[in-house]
């Protein structure tokens, strides 16, 4: 598995945007999303820095940290779901198309102990 993106929270969303979009723009990230209380950094449409807080329009947003995990197909999705339900992890999301970010944007959220949004997608 690769590393898709990382979030957090962060205390003024609108400062914080401006100082990550000026930091990151040398590395040729912008701003692809943002909504309410989020945004997401990134290239070509694809963000992989996610900064806001947990809100009823952009649930998976960690209250802690957000890391996503890329998977070669759905079975991997699955997988990392039902295996790590057994391992004591908590679902904050089962297996499933997620539209809101992309038509073909495959993935499962668990809770660590600490809270922590663990993410595994794949495109299909």
């Amino acid at each position: 598995m690769s590393l898709v993106h990382i979030g957090f929270t962060v205390g003024d969303i609108l400062k914080t945007k401006e100082m990550y979009k000026k930091a990151l723009a040398p590395l040729g990230l912008s701003v692809v999303m943002e909504g309410e209380g989020y945004v997401g950094l990134g290239k070509q449409g694809a963000s992989q820095l996610w900064l806001g807080s947990p809100s009823e329009h952009h649930p998976t947003v960690a209250k802690d940290i957000h890391v996503a995990f890329l998977a070669d197909n759905k079975e991997a999705v699955d997988a990392f779901h039902a295996e790590g339900l057994a391992a004591g992890f908590t679902d904050n999301g089962a297996p499933g198309i997620r539209e809101m970010y992309a038509p073909n944007y495959y993935a499962a959220f668990l809770h660590d102990a600490d809270g922590n949004n663990i993410e595994v997608v794949c495109f299909v």
